[in-house]
């Protein structure tokens, strides 16, 4: 009989740690399953929500077998505005941001070489170079922050309700200018500078609260800039009057944390590459933006040459004031131009 109980025992154990096994399985594999949360400030359909971050979320989930899950909320749908983003991602209070860094004044000034005045060139060159560029010259400037991709956008323009076909006709101007620095430049060409994140254009615009703003051709698609500025204002040669600059990235910790075959999907899908796609998705964004204008019948105006150098000339004090500045915080303002400079013209040969 107790030989029978004892069999009966070992079999009830067997069945039991079997059971337990069977459910315990699914814990394990579960525990390295991870969700991110992804916050920026552009609905979906906008250039780089669309045509970057969401591929590059069904990749990396792809990739992952699965594992990661990244749940997307534009618009600031998790609350704050545009310039709480890179705060949110240092906390920890979101996992992933995408946003513009000139949306926090002064944070992150070496960024700011590629904002000066016809420095940027096209967008995938500009991108790879600023891409290039921040791991060389920004690796301390992000604390708590895993980097995932650096970008600009296309050459910036002016995009106004009356035409600028020369430098006077700028005098007085309200125009939105998106960083600190396409501020100063405006202001140093005679226009009035009004900062804000883009989202704010279209409402400003309406209301005759700005006069127009400087963007890249992409912006105007979902922004409706070609109805509600029906003038353009470009240069010649391949540098934009400014670009802004833009970082994809992640907190720290949770990449920390990530099981080191997820922490190579993620680095997989970042740097150069990642830097490359997005400036891409910017210039496809560009055409159609362009193409959208024309279609409209807008005022597309490209200053000549000779009048395109007045606009390079009277901006130049912007970049003697910025490399002042930097001096000022004990940083090599005139290297770090110079190592744009000369990034973005090996990028864009």
């Amino acid at each position: 009989m107790l030989k029978k109980v004892g069999v009966a025992l070992v079999v009830a154990g067997g069945l039991a740690a079997g059971l337990f096994g069977m459910l315990a399985a699914p814990v394990a594999a579960q525990a390295q399953d991870v969700t991110l949360k992804l916050h920026q400030f552009l609905p979906l359909q906008a250039t780089i929500p669309s045509g970057f971050l969401q591929p590059w979320i069904e990749k990396v989930q792809a990739e992952s077998g699965g594992r990661i899950k990244i749940e997307h909320y534009p618009s600031m749908q998790l609350g704050g505005a545009p310039p709480q983003l890179i705060q949110q991602a240092t906390d920890g209070a979101v996992d992933m941001i995408w946003t513009v860094l000139g949306y926090t004044p002064g944070r992150f000034p070496r960024a700011e070489a590629f904002e000066l005045p016809f420095v940027p060139a096209d967008a995938v060159g500009t991108s790879v170079a600023f891409q290039e560029y921040a791991e060389k010259y920004m690796a301390d400037d992000f604390p708590g922050l895993k980097i995932i991709a650096v970008h600009t956008h296309g050459p910036g323009l002016i995009h106004s309700t009356k035409p600028i076909n020369k430098l006077e006709d700028i005098k007085g101007v309200k125009l939105r200018g998106p960083t600190r620095v396409t501020a100063q430049t405006l202001e140093t060409l005679g226009a009035t500078a009004i900062s804000m994140p883009v989202p704010s254009v279209p409402e400003a615009l309406s209301k005759g609260i700005i006069d127009g703003a400087v963007i890249p051709w992409e912006v105007t698609l979902p922004r409706e800039m070609s109805e509600l500025a029906e003038s353009h204002t470009g240069f010649s040669g391949k540098h934009g009057l400014y670009t802004a600059t833009f970082v994809f990235t992640m907190n720290q910790t949770r990449y920390d944390n990530l099981p080191d075959d997820l922490k190579k999907v993620i680095d997989d899908n970042s740097g150069v590459m990642a830097a490359a796609w997005a400036g891409r998705v910017m210039e496809e964004g560009d055409a159609a933006g362009l193409k959208a204008a024309r279609d409209a019948g807008n005022t597309i105006i490209t200053l000549d040459e000779a009048e395109t150098q007045r606009w390079i000339d009277a901006s130049a004090p912007v970049i003697d004031a910025w490399i002042d500045a930097m001096d000022d915080r004990d940083i090599d303002g005139q290297a770090l131009v110079d190592a744009a400079q000369s990034l973005i013209a090996k990028n864009t040969e």
